[in-house]
């Protein structure tokens, strides 16, 4: 008798549990959405300069992909990207052919090689900015503006240290 009893509450119960751990499982996976943001903004360029007409043809593609990336005015990120694009060309054509959004494609090519969706743009801090705006940032983030300055931070150890440091080196340009 109480066997049956849980048996029937654990019936009950369950679909209750799985409605609520459905929003949870949505809320975890959450996407950043810096991640493969270089990737998306190089194939939104690439896309730019195919013709209309041969959007399918891989062939046009990976002339596309070949006239952006040996185009100047790249930056450092761009051309780390187009560093890893470079042998993969077909790979990248292919999906691209089908008309597969391009955060898709990215990470299709993230499953080939991780460090594709890795590169990101760095993170721009406003010379007006201030102490609060700075905080909010993360260590990491911290270190990536100050590497990006050119500046090391010498006997930095707490997270204050390196706010001040950010802010100390504001006028440089990123």
């Amino acid at each position: 008798p109480r066997r049956v009893e849980l048996l029937l509450e654990m019936r009950v119960l369950a679909p209750i549990i799985a409605m609520l751990a459905l929003p949870m499982a949505a809320l975890a996976k959450a996407a950043d959405p810096t991640e493969c943001e270089v990737c998306i903004a190089v194939l939104n360029s690439v896309d730019g300069l195919i013709a209309k007409d041969k959007k399918n043809d891989l062939p046009s593609i990976e002339a596309g992909i070949d006239k952006y990336c040996n185009g100047g005015g790249l930056g450092p990120k761009e051309k780390k990207m187009c560093y890893y694009m470079e042998p993969i060309k077909r790979s990248v054509a292919q999906p691209f052919s089908l008309k597969m959004p391009k955060d898709r494609v990215c990470k299709r090519l993230k499953k080939d090689n991780d460090a594709i969706c890795d590169v990101k743009f760095a993170v721009k801090v406003e010379a007006a900015a201030t102490a609060e705006d700075v905080t909010k940032l993360r260590v990491k983030q911290l270190k990536t503006i100050l590497n990006d300055r050119g500046v090391e931070c010498e006997g930095c150890l707490e997270k204050s240290d390196f706010v001040k440091r950010v802010l100390e080196t504001a006028h440089m340009d990123l």
